[in-house]
């Protein structure tokens, strides 16, 4: 299993640094990809991201938790190639009720203080992805494999 103690500073300083990802939701075969703001756990083992109930991402999330996150440090120029990283999170994702999202809340809200007021909103759902294993991809095209179950 992986720990901290064994990962790559530059995903550390990706998952930590970043603050939005690309979600990625499927109802039936039909994809879905969209931006969210995120909170990673010290340990990378889970992350936390809030959204409406009246959105599609929360409508696929009820039908499949299964997900996928990227999360990259692209600058959009050529140098990209060589020197952007990229990081695919797969996981599973619930959403959080009772004292487990205040815990949640804690933390997403120490990354996002701008969006105290959005979590509080009576149709925030606040959703907990437990990381299955994480895709670092540096230099175009070095994958490195991370397991977190």
């Amino acid at each position: 299993m992986t720990t901290p103690a064994n990962l790559p500073d530059i995903l550390k300083e990706l998952c930590h640094g970043q603050p939005l990802a690309v979600l990625a939701t499927a109802a039936g075969s039909v994809p879905y990809a969209t931006l969210v703001a995120v909170a990673l756990a010290h340990d990378l083992h889970h992350l936390v991201f809030a959204t409406s109930r009246a959105t599609r991402k929360w409508r696929n999330l009820s039908s499949n938790p299964q997900v996928s996150l990227l999360m990259d440090n692209r600058s959009n120029q050529v140098t990209d190639f060589n020197k952007a990283a990229a990081a695919t999170i797969l996981g599973t994702a619930r959403e959080m009720i009772g004292m487990d999202r205040e815990e949640g809340e804690n933390l997403y809200v120490a990354r996002h203080p701008h969006l105290k007021d959005f979590l509080a909103e009576p149709g925030c759902a606040l959703f907990q992805v437990t990381i299955a294993r994480i895709y670092l991809v540096t230099h175009f095209q070095d994958v490195r494999q991370f397991d977190f179950s």
